[in-house]
């Protein structure tokens, strides 16, 4: 008996690192098989700034590239073109990704990572800045792509409002039928929706997608938010998909007034950790924490233990047995040649997008 109270000693200990699982009373399995999607190889050098920005760039050409056929393109582009071009944009910018980075494409879901505990802060403005390059050059192609078309359909002036806005085509902006504090709700619900559904498809305790099949999904999952969410604001729901296309405009020659109109430039900032954050809490406490795995654990509480911690093997302190055996002398040349044998790899399983 004081074994096996030493062990959950051991495991409350455990699980007391993570903080706020423990704080939200969430069960230690489910928090452990969010956290397994984190633990990538420090020394891979994938694991820097660099691995984000190849990831964010098709995500958000292919994105733009659509916002851009439906403004300028007349017959060319739709609303649904543009849900299905930013949804499957995601979908390729996992594959791209996914294995070096996680696929770490939305600062409000990486601000989620780091304040639940399953990524380390010091690692935020890295993945950050990573996301915010690969946005801006995104931004920068598209305009290249486009400049004919969107000078065109303009006359050659570039408005922030009015029929002939363009810069719509790179970063959300308020239409007239919504309110700043109702648009600033409305992306704190959207991305709060995409975290919680984010978590379900990740989460093996729960019904997790199929493996290998879990960017299409999140694409499908971006599409579905886009067509039933997405009128109100946009659904911007990623600081790195609005923040650094709407500087690039400032620069292109849109001007200040990208950042003036009906002040909304900080709420797709703001808005969307914020119902990140929420939207993981919620999953956590009344859904991730309600299945039926403590019966399981209370019966066997070593098992969880060995898979999360390291323990040294126990030295006997009773003498050993002597042998009525024949002892054998083996020399050098006899022994058996022992071949190692390589590690298992694990598998690279996937964060955010």
């Amino acid at each position: 008996m004081s074994g096996r109270a030493d062990g959950q000693q051991v495991h409350l200990s455990a699980i007391s690192a993570h903080g706020l699982g423990l704080l939200l009373q969430v069960h230690p399995q489910v928090q452990d098989d969010l956290d397994t999607h984190d633990n990538k190889d420090t020394r891979n050098p994938g694991e820097g700034d660099g691995a984000r920005v190849p990831g964010r760039v098709p995500e958000h050409m292919f994105g733009l590239g659509s916002v851009a056929h439906m403004v300028v393109g007349d017959k060319f582009g739709s609303f649904l073109g543009v849900n299905l071009g930013f949804g499957f944009g995601v979908t390729m910018g996992v594959h791209v990704a996914g294995n070096i980075s996680g696929a770490h494409m939305n600062a409000a879901l990486t601000f989620t990572n780091c304040a639940l505990g399953r990524m380390s802060w010091k690692k935020f403005p890295v993945y950050v800045l990573g996301q915010f390059v690969g946005s801006f050059l995104a931004a920068a192609t598209i305009y290249c792509l486009f400049y004919q078309a969107i000078m065109d359909y303009s006359g050659g002036y570039l408005t922030v409002t009015g029929p002939k806005a363009t810069a719509n085509i790179f970063a959300t902006y308020l239409p007239d039928h919504m309110t700043l504090w109702r648009g600033f709700l409305d992306e704190v619900l959207v991305t709060g929706m995409l975290q919680l559904c984010l978590f379900a498809i990740t989460d093996k305790r729960n019904n997790p997608a199929l493996q290998g099949t879990q960017a299409l999904v999140i694409g499908i999952l971006v599409v579905v938010i886009g067509v039933s969410l997405g009128m109100n604001t946009g659904y911007a729901i990623n600081p790195s998909r609005d923040l650094p296309p709407r500087f690039f405009t400032f620069l292109a020659g849109w001007g200040i007034q990208v950042f003036r109109a009906k002040d909304w430039w900080w709420v797709p900032v703001v808005a969307p950790p914020l119902g990140a954050y929420l939207g993981g809490i919620i999953y956590l406490v009344f859904i991730g924490s309600s299945n039926p795995w403590e019966a399981q654990m209370l019966e066997n509480p070593g098992a969880y233990e060995d898979r999360r911690i390291s323990v040294l093997p126990k030295t006997s302190s009773y003498p050993p047995n002597s042998s009525s055996l024949t002892p054998v002398s083996v020399s050098p040349s006899s022994r058996p040649s022992i071949r190692p044998v390589p590690p298992l790899g694990d598998s690279v399983n996937l964060e955010q997008f």
